[in-house]
């Protein structure tokens, strides 16, 4: 009975010791990321650590789905051997515009920093499966690596997925846009995202790498997918693509 007592105890003194570690872990990463945007590993962290409820709702909504139940059973993970099978894919698939799309920025599917701060194994695999199909959404929406693509992009993912550090990354970082672009991004790219994530198939239950040898506008189309506006294109190059989850 003691030894339960005990047990339990310690238990408990674990959940909070471990809680604590996250909060931490949320602050210095939030400090270092306003800092240095270019580190993605501190962005992906202060995704997990403050994602908790978005990271639920997404798994909830992937065991309703069937499409979504079976990425839950079979895992399926986007890598450099989805990018080599996808530079094999005739020009106008969807495989090729990705692997062009990754070719340009010297992109590698593998480079994404792991999932560090969530303890439950689905939940885990969930943020990962996001985090390695930001660049698939970069394709699919014609959002390009510029700061106001970027933070177009992350709009829509906050349609999407709810989680708190991409509605963060579009609060926190206008201030690298110039007065323009600021206008650009209210009137014209917020209203594409909130329609568009809205519009769309949910982003979280999409088998991706069934369709690549598909056309992409047919993919795009059977998905009710929009692209976004031409105009984010004419932005400077984002300092760091890779600010993800």
């Amino acid at each position: 009975m003691r030894g339960a007592c005990q047990a339990r105890q310690n238990g408990a003194w674990h959940t909070q010791e471990r809680r604590a570690q996250k909060a931490a872990v949320a602050v210095l990463a939030a400090v270092g990321a306003s800092l240095d945007p270019r580190r993605a590993d501190l962005v992906a962290a202060l995704g997990e650590t403050t994602g908790s409820a978005a990271l639920n709702n997404m798994l909830a909504r992937m065991q309703s789905n069937p499409s979504g139940r079976q990425i839950l059973a079979e895992r399926p993970r986007v890598t450099d051997e989805t990018l080599e099978y996808a530079r094999t894919l005739p020009e106008g698939t969807f495989g090729h515009a990705y692997a062009q799309f990754m070719r340009k920025r010297r992109f590698s599917a593998d480079e994404r920093p792991p999932v560090r701060f969530v303890d439950d194994g689905e939940l885990a695999y969930v943020a990962a499966r996001a985090r390695e199909v930001h660049d698939l959404w970069h394709v699919l929406f014609g959002c390009p690596t510029t700061v106001l693509g970027e933070l177009a992009l992350k709009a829509l993912e906050f349609v999407q997925t709810g989680m708190p550090m991409a509605a963060l990354s579009v609060a926190g970082a206008q201030w690298r846009l110039s007065g323009r672009d600021r206008s650009r991004l209210a009137t014209e790219l917020l209203p594409w995202a909130l329609r568009s994530g809205m519009r769309c198939a949910d982003l979280m239950c999409l088998p991706y790498e069934r369709h690549l040898q598909e056309d992409l506008e047919e993919v795009r189309s059977r998905w009710r997918i929009t692209p976004s506006p031409a105009a984010a294109v004419a932005s400077r190059p984002a300092a760091q693509p890779r600010v993800s989850l």
